[in-house]
């Protein structure tokens, strides 16, 4: 009900960012709404430049209240919130506080919804493992059936952010336990069974997404999908090591105020968003866009490098926010970039772009978090599409195998030792 009621939220956020913008780009609304403000309001909206401020710095408040609200009541909440449950399930750090489900949801909808490329699945996550964390605790429960219930409510919460219940639990053990353990699978099958049930009674049923129609590929065209694997585990590691460096970066301004360095990259944002405003939020309209097809390369190609920036930077800007939406987004852009190239240098096969743009999604996301199987059931229940299985079983081979090869950690893994050694450096300290 929570994550439910969280991606409401993030919906009406991007229904007021977008308002605002409209309603900032309108000479007649800002001189309508000056009428009842004086005559120094009148003056202020002749200006040129006054919409522009306004949306900046509505952007900027509320990713600086996003920080302030992690730094005070939960630092746990930062970022995804992902690495840190996995870090309590395996016992290498303490649960968060009980301030940690209202920070994750509050802030959540204040940074995502101001426009950072952050996702909606690591706080949904995160809010799903602290509620278990409250009922353990309510219940007197020890170590071993905490775990469980926190490994069970963080199913559930990324089966309600991505409408995926079989994702949801096979994530669990895939990426956060790290192995099948029975009593875990039953826990995590049933809570990401019932936070559907639950779900889609407040949200409804429909995918997220939409698939332009697909036709199997002959073999020929099959062994292009596996290049297209290799490519995106080259953009996966160039990923990770954007996200980490930008995060190594800011540590490095460590006397910029967390609160100060929100507001910043919550005003650059707000700058794209004034003139950009589709590159801006979680990105499910562009991947959406992607899905269907028709798009020319140079404007998804310049999509795609804003976007890469943009999440990295995000991130950074210690708010709440997932990676996994950004990454689907990042995925079917380069997928799609990949089958009009290849549409283009081959004619003389039946190419699917779009098709293209689904495996992509599936093969980034493989090669960014290491979870295979989780990416591939993902993609398959948010389209309801499972035409080009085969295909994207192969792309995630090679996606894989890329940063194997180069020795690239995955990035939940990167960010959970990056974790712990602040934390030993706090202790040392």
């Amino acid at each position: 009900m929570i994550a439910a009621l969280f991606r409401l939220g993030l919906e009406q956020a991007d229904t007021l960012r977008a308002r605002l913008l409209d309603w900032a780009h309108s000479p007649a609304a800002l001189d309508d709404w000056a009428l009842g403000y004086g005559p120094l309001a009148q003056w202020a909206v002749g200006q040129p430049w006054i919409g522009f401020v306004v949306v900046i710095g509505v952007c900027a408040i509320a990713t600086a209240t996003a920080a302030w609200m992690v730094r005070q009541l939960a630092p746990q909440a930062s970022g995804s919130g992902i690495p840190h449950v996995e870090a309590v399930i395996h016992g290498d750090a303490p649960p968060g506080p009980y301030a940690l489900v209202p920070v994750k949801f509050i802030g959540g909808i204040l940074a995502i919804g101001s426009g950072l490329a952050l996702g909606r699945e690591g706080p949904s996550v995160q809010m799903g493992a602290g509620i278990a964390t409250f009922i353990s605790r309510l219940g007197q429960r020890g170590f071993p059936d905490s775990r469980v219930l926190m490994a069970a409510g963080a199913g559930a919460g990324l089966a309600t952010a991505f409408n995926a219940p079989l994702a949801g639990a096979i994530f669990v053990l895939e990426e956060l336990v790290q192995r099948y353990e029975p009593r875990i699978a039953i826990a995590a099958l049933g809570s990401s069974i019932t936070a559907i049930s639950v779900s889609r009674a407040i949200l409804g049923d429909s995918p997220d997404f939409t698939v332009a129609q697909l036709t199997y590929p002959p073999l020929a065209v099959q062994v292009l999908f596996l290049g297209l694997g290799l490519v995106s585990g080259l953009l996966a590691v160039a990923y990770n090591i954007t996200v980490l460096g930008t995060l190594g970066l800011a540590d490095r301004l460590g006397r910029i105020p967390v609160e100060a360095r929100g507001a910043l990259i919550g005003a650059a944002v707000g700058v794209l968003a004034w003139f950009h405003p589709a590159l801006v939020g979680g990105g499910d309209p562009l991947t959406q866009q992607m899905l269907l097809g028709g798009a020319a390369a140079l404007p998804v190609a310049a999509a795609f490098a804003v976007r890469f920036v943009l999440g990295a930077v995000s991130y950074a800007a210690m708010t709440p926010g997932g990676l996994f939406a950004p990454m689907l987004t990042l995925g079917a852009q380069s997928g799609l970039m990949f089958g009009i190239a290849c549409q283009t240098g081959l004619p003389g096969l039946e190419i699917q772009p779009e098709g293209f743009a689904l495996v992509g999604m599936a093969a980034f996301f493989a090669g960014v978090v290491r979870s295979p199987v989780t990416g591939l059931i993902l993609v398959g229940e948010m389209t309801h599409n499972v035409a080009l299985l085969l295909p994207m079983v192969g792309a995630c081979f090679t996606a894989m195998l890329v940063p194997a090869l180069l020795r690239n950690m995955p990035i939940y893994e990167s960010l959970r030792e990056r974790a712990a050694q602040q934390m030993e450096a706090g202790r040392s300290r």
